[in-house]
């Protein structure tokens, strides 16, 4: 089977995936949690009254100040405010109760602006070194830059995917990125650099045995003889994952669809972008040798 033949259609997909994920990036943006932004969290549980989030704003409005209520399940709320202390935070309970009955907290949480400004500089600074890192030990275990670009491209078109896709569910359903989040696109980065070192490895190995067979055959070949070990890998993690998804609680649920998100996209890079790459590498390469 010749997967390789199908590259052009690989790239079609991938290039879609990555415009809706850059329109949505650019037109709906991230939605920071308090972790970036700065100030206080609270999550609670209204237990005696139905009560929609308009009317809790309607409340509190008058008397804290509230930046947004967020409805995340059926009489679960997220408040989020400037930089509140304790006695704040009680305060506010204590006028909820007074209004809509009983009022559990779920979870309370503050950030100073500066703490927060601090972990968006690290986030960053974390990004580019994994990126460099991975580059340079790519390039030095395979001897030849191609492949260590080819991976990194890989790894970059599965971080906007997974940007885009919660930018999608930031403006749908007020999904918030925060550490959580960060460590999922961490964790995504490995996944896909892992899968893809997989497929290279294997062409390196038949490279070695057959020094004069063209990139395209070996390529194929390498896809060919690991792609039903990364399947078999990969969907016991997507069944793990699902599993989190629908039985992990609101608390860990987003992070959990983050994973799968980028599991499922490292997947598909590691055989159908970045090896579809190095044969469009290797191919333009040979062009450029021919003509000089």
């Amino acid at each position: 089977m010749e997967v390789m033949r199908y590259r052009l259609v690989f790239f079609t997909l991938s290039a879609v995936l990555l415009l809706v994920s850059l329109g949505s990036l650019l037109g709906f943006r991230l939605k920071p949690a308090v972790d970036f932004t700065g100030g206080s969290l609270i999550e609670i549980a209204v237990l005696d009254t139905a009560i929609e989030s308009q009317e809790i704003s309607e409340i509190l409005d008058n008397q804290y100040p509230i930046a947004s209520v967020q409805s995340v399940d059926e009489g679960r709320f997220i408040l989020k405010t400037a930089e509140f202390s304790n006695a704040d935070k009680d305060m506010v309970i204590e006028t909820l109760s007074g209004q809509v009955g009983a009022v559990e907290v779920l979870r309370f949480e503050t950030v100073g602006a500066t703490v927060s400004q601090e972990l968006l500089s690290k986030t960053v600074a974390a990004v580019i070194l994994v990126t460099i890192l991975i580059t340079l030990y790519v390039w030095y275990q395979f001897k030849d830059l191609k492949f260590g670009v080819c991976a990194i491209l890989a790894m970059f078109h599965d971080t906007i995917i997974l940007l885009g896709s919660f930018s999608i569910l930031g403006y749908l359903y007020g999904v918030e990125v925060d550490m959580l989040f960060v460590s999922a696109v961490l964790t995504t980065l490995s996944f896909s650099v892992h899968d893809t070192i997989v497929v290279f490895d294997r062409v390196r190995e038949l490279r070695k045995r057959n020094p004069v067979t063209e990139m395209t055959t070996l390529v194929n070949t390498a896809v060919l003889e690991t792609l039903s070990r990364s399947l078999n890998n990969s969907i016991t993690i997507f069944i793990v994952l699902f599993s989190l998804v629908l039985l992990g609680g609101v608390t860990i649920r987003w992070f959990a669809v983050a994973l799968l998100i980028g599991a499922v996209v490292g997947t598909y890079s590691s055989t159908f972008v970045a090896a579809p790459l190095l044969v469009v590498w290797d191919g333009v390469q040979k062009r450029l040798k021919k003509k000089k």
